[in-house]
Formats: C-alpha cells, structure tokens, sequence
C-alpha cells in the first residue's frame, strides 16, 4: 500500500511555496474528507487535542456568554488588556510563589491569541543562537522550527526504552556541548505524557539559571499531571522552582485551551522575565497585532484561585477513568507503552507488536478511519526538518497517539472498535 503524502501541493500562483499541515491538521483533514464533522455522533476523535469542553461534575458552571462594551470595539493592547495580565501573575504567585520575595507582575505577561502564537511570538523573538528540542515532541513546533532562519535547531532524542527521561548529566552535555542558549519542550509531553515534576523540575531551572540556558516551556498539560503529589494539587510549573522573575531564564506558555478546557477562546499567555516580555510583546505588534478584548475581559474570573483549583479537581477525576479505560483497552490489544502516561490526556503506544498492516502507524491510522476513529500516527511527531527532508523513516513509524480527550463513551467505543479492528487482523 502505498504511503499517502503529507504534504499539500505548491499553489498555482507564483512565488509561494507549498506549506505542509501540522499531524493532527492533516488527520483531521483526512477525516473530514471521509465524512467527519465535529460533534458527529457516528466518529471517536481520538486524535485531536481537544479536552471535551462541557460540564463536568464537580467543575464550575461553564462560561456561555461574554458581555462586549463599547471600549470592547477597540483594539487590545498587544501585550494584552492589563487587567487580565495582572489576574495571570496573581494567579502564579498564588499557586506557585506563596513566601517567595521576588513575584510576577503584570509585566510579566504577554497576552496571545492561542498557544500557536504565543509560542510563533516567541521563537521569533530569539536571537541567532541554537536551540535544543526533544524528539518526540508537539508537531507544531516543526514548521516553526524550520521557519525562522535566525536560530538553528537542535534535535535531541529520548528514548522509549528509557520512558523517556533525560537525566541532569546528559542535559548539562547537550547545553555545554551543543552551545546551546534555549531548549524547547512540552512539560507534561505531547505526546508521550512523561512529565518532569518536584526535585527534577527544580533541577532543570537551576541548570538553566547556571549554565545560561532559557527553557521555554510549553505547559498547556500543567493541570493535567496524574502523578502530581497531593500538596501539588495536581498542577506542575516551573514557576514553582524560579528564584527571580526576571533574571531566571524560564519563559511558560500556557492558557485557557486545556487547562480550562476552552479552546475555542484561543486565549493564552506567556509569562517570563519582563525584558523577554517586551521583545515577545513586540514580535507580536508585527505578527497578528493582539487578541480579542471581550475574550480577555471574560478570562478574568476564570483564574480565580478557588475557580481554578475546583476545574482541576474536576479534570482529575473525569480524565483519570477515562486514561485507565483507554490504557487498559489498548494494552490488551497487544499495543506496548513506553511509559504510562503521567500527564496530558495522550497515550503514546507502540504499534509493532500488532499483526501487519496495522503495526505502522500510518496504516493503522488509514485503518482506523474505516472505521470512523481518529489516532495521530508516531512519525509527525518526529519534529525533526533535517530528517523529513533527507526522506528517511521516521523511528516513530510504528507508534501512535491517542487521545482521551473526548467524553468518556466516545473514549470507551473508540477502543472496543479499534480491539475488533485488531482482532479482525490476527
């Protein structure tokens, strides 16, 4: 069976070049061209990172309108209203910073229009330097990693054998032998779910403050992180672990799109020492000019302590059923996990152990569409523009992601019909 492309052909017009999906773009491209749409009650949408978005019991009531004064007609400031920038870095040094002298401000916040941009904002704010990134890891980042020509990027890979960990002597090699000046990662990972927490966090900033490499770290799982120690309450930052906020090298992205389970806001933000803020802030004033105000506006109560800790306790005791369902489901399947994950709602299995076709993740996809389930095959999550330019396979070829994201039933029939599915292969 021959390989479908994932690239889109160059347009007919000249000088613009041929731009290909992200993974779950292209999947849920695919799926729509066989008969998807969302909220169709035949398809399981395993794939796409999307945390179901309706009430939950125990969680706060959901936000179903948004009131728009007529200051809302104006522009928002690009770095974002002050209101809600300020109500961010509250939020933090509640959760994170209680006791600590130095505390986030409101200049300490940059406002986005999505994580996407928040993150474009940023890698276009770096200087001409090398930038380290994990393999596998968020398949967004690939295009940008390959798009802005004043860094170069560094792949560097974990090993499933090894659930993905990366210990404090290899880190300090990649840094000092690479010459590296920022490392990009998702913390808890899309897609493998390892998530670096407590002491081992704490280390990976010190490592950064001594050794004068800036993490930029994509935290749009933090309330999400299933081996989170009670006193955590569930939630992971490395705010928690930052000396002064605006001398260590620690930029997080985050937002309303998981953690709050409102992705259609496309509300998000990056928080960091100030002088970053302002060259993030200004790669914004010439990329996309600012987000929605009423959007922002309505943000505010939402990152209430008492509103976000009640939405966390929520998240965990829905998205922990519906992780076991799927964990146990497609283990016995004969599917093999690196690691279980520890975050996000992602499973990240190994497929070679299933009879053929089915043991390559772009054929179990093309299988699964059949019948009408949704799954994000390994391979573009090797973020890696060197190696998909040379042609080579991906060595996550044979793996795939899953979702647990949707509601529980849609979770529960995706598995029972990808089990027939396997069962029909033997």
């Amino acid at each position: 069976m021959e390989r479908r492309r994932i690239s889109v052909a160059p347009p007919t017009v000249p000088g613009f070049r041929a731009v290909p999906f992200t993974g779950v773009i292209y999947v849920m491209a695919e799926a729509s061209r066989l008969g998807y749409a969302y909220g169709h009650p035949d398809w399981c949408n395993l794939g796409q990172g999307m945390p179901e978005t309706g009430a939950l019991p125990g969680a706060p009531p959901r936000v179903l309108e948004a009131p728009i004064t007529p200051a809302d007609q104006e522009y928002a400031p690009v770095a974002g209203i002050p209101e809600l920038r300020a109500a961010v870095a509250a939020l933090y040094n509640h959760l994170y910073r209680q006791g600590k002298a130095s505390q986030y401000t409101a200049d300490n916040v940059c406002i986005c229009g999505g994580g996407r941009l928040g993150l474009t904002r940023t890698v276009a704010a770096l200087g001409e330097i090398n930038l380290g990134h994990f393999l596998p890891d968020y398949t967004a980042y690939e295009e940008l990693l390959n798009i802005f020509r004043a860094f170069t990027a560094i792949p560097i890979l974990l090993e499933g054998n090894d659930g993905y960990r990366f210990d404090m002597g290899r880190l300090e090699r990649e840094i000092t032998g690479r010459g590296l000046s920022a490392l990009l990662l998702s913390n808890p990972s899309n897609p493998t779910g390892r998530t670096i927490r407590g002491l081992e966090l704490a280390s990976w900033v010190e490592a950064a403050r001594r050794l004068d490499c800036t993490l930029l770290l994509d935290e749009f799982y933090s309330h999400y992180a299933w081996c989170a120690t009670p006193d955590e309450e569930g939630l992971v930052s490395a705010a928690r672990y930052v000396e002064d906020v605006d001398m260590d090298p620690v930029l997080i992205m985050d937002g309303l799109t998981k953690n709050w389970r409102y992705p259609g806001w496309r509300t998000t933000w990056v928080v960091g020492p100030r002088s970053v803020i302002d060259a993030v802030t200004s790669a914004g004033s010439f990329l996309d000019g600012g987000g929605s105000r009423p959007l922002q506006r309505a943000a505010i109560p939402l990152l209430d302590p008492a509103h976000v800790r009640a939405e966390t306790a929520a998240i965990r005791a829905t998205f922990l059923r519906k992780r076991r369902i799927i964990t146990d489901g497609l283990r016995a399947t004969g599917m093999r996990l690196d690691v279980e994950p520890e975050g996000t709602f992602y499973l990240w299995a190994d497929l070679s152990g299933l009879p053929a076709p089915l043991n390559d993740g772009m054929e179990f996809f093309q299988a699964a569409l059949e019948e009408k389930v949704i799954c994000v095959p390994g391979e573009f999550f090797d973020i890696n523009p060197g190696k998909r330019r040379s042609g080579r396979s991906s060595r996550f070829r044979t793996y795939a992601r899953f979702s647990f994201g949707p509601e529980e039933a849609s979770v529960a029939e995706g598995v029972r019909r990808i089990a027939e599915m396997v069962e029909r292969a033997r």
